[in-house]
């Protein structure tokens, strides 16, 4: 099947925002002292932990993120058409927190806005959205906002969540270009709802109540990473063969930062070249949906994403939700 690639739309402006708050994973040792932290830090890759205020939500840290894009890429606010507000993390159940961003940046009351509630998959599957609304000529361009903050929901003596999961918010613009050479091949997708309970807020929602839970961060480690070497190497040699592709053929693959461990054996599994696979989670750590535009800011800084390149995404996670895309970058 030879790969098809729709185009004329550009996707070259991220930026991204962390909290000033940080955690060094290894002084956790000090109130833990029965954790072994060097034997965590050496699965999870990950030093460093960003941590949103008290105060500070995910609506927050999205907009200190857009304002600082909006500055850095000289965008006016009322040129914008679309926002896509990635979260799990939202202010409120109701209303969607795209609504409040919209009214504290300046957003146009003309444009299209929503929430998507999606983890390591979001940005992957929302960016489909996206050029969908773009090449239906529904929209000219379009904001995709993520922001996390899981800090909010992670107990204080859970080692296995509090080491990985960091507060983060990125952005990026895609617009409607005639003169770009971005291509995008058909995006893939996977969704299988029996992991629902292995990555979960149980004490969340309209169930809350109803349930009796806690409102605790719970994460069944060994499954998700299970689930993750069962169905992502299948899912990236599908996407490789549905687009007449290549190990060769791919410039750099950027994954969810999910872990060292996930991403060395993921790299084993398919086979990969470590200078094809893209890291950035051990002074970032796993962001969640904000992994993967956070990962390709730092890989356009770092010249590892050039014009030219191909590039693979794939998303995958809490749901379990997965889904992935080949870009072939532009100018």
């Amino acid at each position: 099947m030879k790969s098809y690639f729709s185009s004329e739309i550009s996707l070259s402006k991220f930026s991204y925002y962390l909290p000033t708050a940080y955690k060094i994973v290894d002084d956790f040792e000090i109130d833990n002292p029965d954790w072994n932290i060097h034997k965590v830090i050496e699965k999870t890759g990950i030093n460093k932990i960003y941590i949103a205020e008290e105060n500070q939500t995910s609506v927050d840290l999205a907009i200190e993120a857009i304002n600082s894009f909006l500055k850095k890429f000289e965008v006016n606010p009322n040129s914008i058409d679309g926002l896509l507000f990635v979260t799990q993390s939202p202010d409120y159940v109701l209303p969607t927190s795209a609504c409040i961003i919209q009214e504290k940046i300046g957003l146009p009351e003309t444009i299209l806005g929503f929430d998507i509630n999606l983890g390591c998959s979001g940005f992957v599957n929302s960016l489909a959205v996206a050029v969908s609304l773009i090449k239906s000529s529904t929209l000219n361009n379009c904001l995709i906002v993520c922001a996390e903050t899981y800090s909010k929901y992670i107990n204080k003596n859970d080692r296995t969540t509090k080491t990985i999961f960091s507060d983060a918010a990125a952005v990026c613009l895609l617009e409607k270009n005639s003169k770009t050479n971005f291509l995008f091949s058909p995006f893939h997708f996977g969704l299988d709802g029996k992991g629902a309970p292995n990555l979960i807020v149980k004490g969340s929602g309209a169930r809350k109540k109803m349930i009796g839970e806690d409102s605790n961060l719970f994460m069944d480690g060994g499954k998700v990473f299970m689930f993750t070497m069962s169905e992502i190497p299948k899912f990236v040699n599908n996407l490789l063969k549905k687009n007449d592709k290549t190990v060769a053929d791919i410039d750099l693959f950027i994954f969810h930062q999910a872990s060292k461990l996930v991403l060395d054996t993921l790299s084993q599994k398919l086979n990969l070249p470590s200078d094809k696979v893209f890291r950035n989670l051990g002074s970032v750590g796993n962001t969640v949906s904000c992994s993967i535009p956070i990962a390709i800011c730092d890989a356009i800084d770092q010249k590892k994403i050039f014009n030219g390149a191909t590039i693979m995404l794939v998303g995958f996670g809490v749901g379990y939700s997965w889904g992935g895309t080949i870009i072939k970058w532009g100018e």
